[in-house]
């Protein structure tokens, strides 16, 4: 009778090789990884790397956080990595499905364990701290080695963040001088508009609330209204200039290697704002390749759901509707944001960019 192999090992032993074995989670207070098994076709499905991806027929078990960094170790032809940063709901998941048509990337879109480095970065030298300093670095690059792991068509990888992880993005870059960003985002009206539209708006505000304005007290030094009394248009205000300054202090570490991008201009001209993304990260960008993608179906299905119908015609419609079904809030987190402005440097700075860019963007 043949012996039955232990899927975690099984896993293991593949790892410096192969994608098929993913690190979907990582549990720092164990110091251990979920590591499971995933094809190149479920990579390409998957609109979030989250436990969305699990299922009864998944394959694989926790390691320790000491296995897998050797394995990491052991990663063998490393291909380049980037990163999709966003302020969110601003086009990063559409970016990332566009990338997949060039047949040369391998797209992991929203790994959880890059949202669980941010929150261990956010503690680093704090007393309540489970990581030094060190023990972070480590553990960052044995993930962003096995996320350079690639198929045999793969020329880059990129790993779209969730929004909030935005706040990592120079300790990434700062690790490898060959990798480079994108950072998407729209000014602020659209921005409001878009997130008063969602049906779930108010739980995914509230729920990113807390760490949002603990994030912005550190970046502005206006007095700010308790997020209990905020409300929903001026929580997704301070959702934006969060957002919005963590992506200005990113740009100021890495603006040699980081592409800014409102999502507005990318839509309002596909081809020229592929052309350039794909230059950035050092894929083809000839009309040929720039033309397929964009006659592909992904501009015509909701990147989130493909199964549904969507497009910039829909998105507008959408957002005008907002604009009507929700004038108070909206005139309200605007109204927050101005006053802001007017009492903070660095908040002016980025009020000022997004009137700037919402005003060529109607032009």
């Amino acid at each position: 009778m043949s012996e039955v192999k232990n899927p975690v090992d099984e896993l293991l032993a593949r790892l410096p090789d192969s994608p098929d074995g993913y690190p979907q989670k990582l549990d720092p207070i164990r110091r251990a990884v979920l590591l499971i098994g995933l094809g190149e076709s479920a990579y390409r499905a998957a609109s979030f790397l989250d436990d969305r991806i699990l299922g009864p027929a998944t394959r694989g078990g926790w390691a320790t956080v000491e296995r897998i960094a050797a394995a990491a170790d052991a990663v063998r032809n490393p291909r380049p990595l980037h990163y999709i940063f966003h302020t969110g709901h601003v086009g990063s998941t559409l970016v990332s499905r566009l990338l997949d048509e060039t047949g040369a990337v391998l797209s992991l879109r929203e790994p959880l364990p890059l949202r669980t480095l941010a929150e261990v970065q956010d503690l680093l030298g704090q007393p309540e701290s489970l990581l030094d300093g060190a023990e972070y670095e480590r553990l960052m690059m044995s993930f962003q080695r096995l996320w350079s792991r690639g198929y045999a068509t793969t020329s880059c990888v990129v790993v779209k963040a969730t929004s909030s992880t935005g706040r990592a993005a120079p300790a990434l870059l700062g690790q490898s001088q060959s990798t480079r960003g994108i950072y998407l985002n729209v000014a602020a009206e659209p921005y409001l508009a878009t997130l008063l539209a969602g049906q779930n708006s108010p739980i995914d505000l509230r729920g990113h609330a807390t760490e949002r304005m603990r994030r912005l007290r550190t970046r502005v030094r206006a007095p700010l209204t308790p997020v209990h009394a905020l409300s929903l248009g001026e929580l997704a205000a301070m959702s934006w200039l969060t957002e919005s300054l963590t992506q200005r202090e990113a740009l100021e570490r890495h603006a040699e290697r980081i592409k800014a991008v409102d999502f507005e201009q990318f839509l309002a001209d596909v081809p020229t704002g592929l052309k350039l993304l794909l230059s950035h990260l050092g894929l083809p960008d000839d009309r040929d390749t720039v033309d397929r993608i964009v006659r592909s179906a992904v501009l015509t299905r909701y990147s989130k759901a493909p199964e549904h119908p969507y497009g910039a015609a829909l998105r507008a419609s959408i957002l005008d509707q907002a604009r009507r079904e929700h004038r108070e809030e909206l005139a309200r987190g605007m109204r927050w944001l101005e006053q802001v402005a007017k009492t903070d440097d660095a908040a002016a700075a980025a009020w000022s960019r997004s009137s700037t860019t919402s005003a060529s963007g109607s032009a």
